[in-house]
């Protein structure tokens, strides 16, 4: 492993010597609550304190602030094995945070675990389901209806269960976080791969799949590899038209869509006090697409600040106390180091179909033209969760007024996504919103919207190319429109803007002349604009439902004749026998993601209700007998069928089935339903090469069987028609388990060795039908 050594002493400020001097106890002994929405639930830098000595008494060696979050949150800071890139740690989150269309089925299987409250503090937050159609408020009023069945649901459940409800057009989880719910040192995970927004308030907030989400509701302490950590070292100032995403943008294109798996990024420099807390939450939010398990800034003036902004102050002088433990040690190690020079970095343009492609402005009209992108912009979109803060609007608008001063208005389509009620309140009193609309901007409802693909867009037909331009993070085809034609770019608002009142990419702002509503020619004026509302926080409407005094009298709205949503009935618990004459699913071939495995797009509306989202099973897994996608014989029947088809008519017949895998079996998203829908189906094992690790984790959890083959070329010799026995009594921590295999033409049996990472109280899990059902055992148990 290359290390790279922090060198020299910066940015001191608040923060005074960073050594390895630990923070006296007393001062942080104070009841500061972790949020004004909640009571009871403190922010315990004590305990934080405590476990961090004593990992930096096991490891003695100065300390990265991601390491300082994550082992001052161990379960065992005693006994917890420490090795970056190699361990798995057990840790203890300080909260969860899940939105609504992952929220579904994460309360579903927390309402099976038997307990009557959250163990750890959890929010939900009604953003995805919301389509931008013709503006906000007519957009979230068809989002109501279309979608009443699963609010009331979320309403209701969040209620019983002790949870914080954010009503639809509360604004986008991730914005709502920062200006609520984040705080420095904190550890959060949340069922949304851009939960790292938070890191811009000095938090690791990592973005997990529901059944994760539930172990830590259910007060099971979660796992997660031990990260290495990528150091982003920030020096000199930003000016002119160069804005905080665009230190994002140059490291997506250094470090490209998977440099950062693995790691966290940490940003850390003199630089890093001169970025606005909400620009260093932009940088973190878009960490996700270089594949970083989350991005954070360490604590400074300028989080100070936001803090007190957001009616905070006391968690701002808390954490002045804990300050030396909100950043690096003198002398930390990286395992890679970044060094930007901001005064040097020049804005960028990042696209098409991907967001790593990184243009700088300077090279831009070069790019469009070698690249025959299409010219003309056709929309340009600005907000999202990851530039919808009051700077970026600010900024924006302050770009607008400047055109329409000349007598130019908006040339391309125009829309604009506040993050918040907060935000979008705020804007409307200090008349940024009255800019947009004037400049010929729609205004979307405060929600994900187009950013997500919640987009029913009219102006181009599928198929037909064209350019858009926005602030958003991700890019991928077809993402925002579903057009795979549709040429997405990503950049700061600032750009949007005037790329939108030029109406093509082939403009730089910095260089290039527009002509005023005379003919005479004008160039833009770089962007400026408050970092804070100088007139503080407008709330704007309540959108906050916090759980009721008495729960008891609370109850979940489900209705039985739903197609959205579905009660979960425990699984069976094992036999206790082994399991003979199993027929296999499908033998799939090659490349069998999470996504192969349960797709997402038009299934998304089905993420609360499992049945019907398992017709969607494997639908994608390529059958090695015949190359095709969800099209597998069925043994009794000898017709083809589709595996969701297939695997039903065999549940119903009482006939259990395996599934043959290749290597790397459910890489991808930590998607749940990817293990809850074979276990639903009457699936008893899945057998590959290997496992992508939070898959394997997540099929135990549903009481299957991921088993691998000891010898990898036996995957080769298992022909789909063969049937097999499964000696599930031999199960133990560390022995390998039997396979019988009876081949289809009639040839000798033969045995194959299967190995597996089960520990006891996995094996537990299994013998009882789930990890819910083990967990509804012990909660039965405990009233008993």
């Amino acid at each position: 492993m290359q290390k790279f050594s922090r060198l020299g002493r910066v940015g001191q400020g608040l923060m005074g010597s960073r050594s390895l001097a630990t923070v006296s106890d007393a001062p942080l002994s104070r009841k500061v609550e972790m949020t004004n929405w909640e009571k009871g639930h403190y922010i315990n830098y004590k305990k934080m304190n405590e476990n961090l000595n004593i990992v930096r008494g096991r490891l003695n060696r100065p300390l990265t602030y991601a390491e300082k979050i994550l082992y001052s949150h161990l379960d065992d800071p005693h006994g917890q094995e420490i090795e970056r890139g190699s361990s798995y740690l057990k840790l203890r989150p300080d909260r969860v945070a899940c939105q609504d269309a992952t929220a579904q089925m994460a309360i579903l299987q927390f309402m099976s675990a038997g307990m009557d409250s959250v163990a750890t503090p959890t929010t939900v937050h009604c953003d995805h389901l919301i389509e931008a159609q013709v503006g906000g408020v007519k957009d979230l009023a068809r989002a109501v209806d279309i979608n009443k069945e699963v609010y009331d649901f979320l309403s209701t459940s969040c209620a019983k269960y002790n949870i914080g409800f954010w009503r639809p057009g509360s604004g986008i989880i991730h914005q709502i976080i920062l200006e609520n719910y984040a705080f420095p040192g904190a550890l959060m995970i949340g069922t949304d791969s851009h939960t790292p927004n938070a890191g811009g308030l000095g938090m690791a907030a990592i973005g997990v799949g529901g059944a994760d989400a539930v172990d830590v509701m259910a007060d099971l302490p979660w796992e997660l590899k031990a990260p290495k950590v990528i150091g982003v070292k920030l020096t000199g100032e930003m000016s002119g038209w160069t804005s905080a995403k665009d230190i994002i943008l140059k490291v997506a294109g250094i470090l490209t869509v998977k440099g950062g798996t693995g790691a966290i990024v940490e940003y850390h420099g003199p630089g890093t006090n001169t970025l606005s807390c909400t620009g260093m939450g932009t940088i973190c939010n878009m960490g996700a697409e270089i594949g970083a398990t989350t991005s954070l800034f360490p604590f400074n003036d300028r989080m100070y600040d936001y803090l007190a902004a957001t009616k905070r102050t006391e968690i701002g002088d808390f954490a002045r106390e804990y300050a030396a433990e909100l950043r690096e040690d003198e002398g930390a190690e990286y395992d890679q180091l970044i060094e930007l020079n901001l005064s040097e970095l020049e804005p960028y343009i990042n696209g098409p179909f991907t967001p790593d492609l990184a243009t700088p402005i300077s090279k831009w009209k070069e790019a469009v033209k070698t690249n025959k992108w299409p010219e003309e912009l056709k929309v340009g979109l600005i907000g999202s969760c990851t530039n919808s803060s009051y700077e970026d609007m600010s900024r924006a608008a302050n770009i607008a007024e400047d055109a329409m001063s000349h007598g130019v208005k908006a040339n391309s389509l125009f829309t604009v996504t506040p993050g918040s009620e907060q935000i979008r309140a705020t804007i409307e009193r200090d008349g940024q919103l009255k800019t947009f609309e004037e400049f010929g901007g729609m205004v979307l409802a405060n929600a994900c919207g187009p950013c997500i693909g919640q987009w029913d867009r009219k102006d181009v037909k599928k198929g037909e190319p064209n350019s858009i331009i926005s602030s958003y993070n991700r890019n991928f085809t077809g993402r925002n429109d579903a057009n795979p034609a549709t040429h997405a770019f990503v950049t700061s608002p600032d750009l949007v803007v005037a790329m939108t009142i030029a109406g093509t990419l082939n403009f730089n702002p910095l260089t290039d002349t527009l002509k005023d509503k005379d003919g005479n020619e004008f160039k833009l004026k770089p962007p400026h604009g408050d970092g804070l509302p100088r007139n503080g926080y407008d709330p704007g409407q309540d959108t906050y439902q916090a759980p009721p005094a008495d729960r008891s009298k609370v109850s979940v709205a489900v209705s039985p004749t739903s197609d959205r949503l579905q009660i979960l009935e425990p699984f069976k618990p094992w036999d206790g026998k082994d399991a003979l004459d199993v027929p296999i699913l499908i033998k799939a071939q090659g490349k069998t993601t999470t996504d192969h495995i349960s797709m997402a797009g038009p299934w998304l509306k089905y993420r609360g209700h499992l049945d019907n989202i398992s017709n969607n099973m494997l639908i994608g897994a390529i059958n090695a007998e015949n190359g095709e996608a969800n099209k597998v014989k069925n043994f009794k029947t000898k017709e083809y069928d589709a595996v969701p088809a297939t695997a039903r008519d065999y549940k119903k017949n009482g006939i259990p089935w395996v599934v043959i895998g290749d290597w790397n079996y459910g890489e991808g998203s930590s998607r749940e339903h990817a293990a809850l829908e074979p276990r639903h189906l009457g699936g008893l094992a899945i057998i590959t090469r290997s496992f992508a690790r939070i898959h394997e984790t997540n099929l135990k959890k549903q009481g299957m069987l991921p088993l691998v083959f000891a010898d990898p070329a036996d995957y080769d010799k298992i022909q789909p028609e063969d049937k097999v026995d499964l000696l599930i009594t031999e199960l133990a921590v560390g022995k390998p388990m039997t396979l019988r295999v009876h081949p289809h033409d009639g040839s000798s049996t033969y045995d194959v060795k299967l190995v597996h990472t089960f520990n006891e109280g996995q094996i537990e899990w299994f013998k009882n039908g789930s990890a819910l059902n083990t967990m509804a055992k012990k909660a039965a148990e405990k009233k008993a």
